[in-house]
């Protein structure tokens, strides 16, 4: 009986070592293949920040070129198509104006407004 436990226990160990080596081949290969294929997270990441930072310097251009609309104290952070605009503008009229031309650019999901009226000098 001691002995057909001992030989079960080992029937057991080579079956587990032989599904380890399978198994440690196709993993081998599996990174591989994958990292041809898909952008690792870091990648993903940096391209992410590059592509905030692209849409911020868009909207920045649009609000820049807006009639009526003074931006010296308007800031522009993205994330992922949504845009905060943050600081402050001398009238109440040009929040709205802010608002509204940074929705009309291609990429901008939604708009978080912070502005602020602040005269300017103050």
């Amino acid at each position: 009986m001691k002995a057909i436990k001992m030989i079960g226990g080992a029937l057991v160990v080579l079956a587990s070592l032989n599904a380890y080596a399978q198994n440690d081949a196709a993993s081998a290969a599996a990174p591989a293949a994958a990292a041809a294929s898909a952008p690792t997270a870091k990648q993903t990441a940096k391209q992410n920040r590059a592509a905030n930072r692209a849409l911020s310097r868009k909207v920045r251009g649009v609000l820049a070129r807006t009639k009526g609309l003074t931006v010296g104290n308007i800031t522009v952070r993205a994330r992922d198509g949504a845009i905060t605009l943050a600081g402050s503008v001398p009238e109440a009229a040009q929040i709205e104006l802010a608002t509204t031309a940074a929705q009309g650019v291609p990429g901008v999901t939604s708009v978080r407004n912070a502005l602020t009226i602040r005269a300017i000098g103050q």
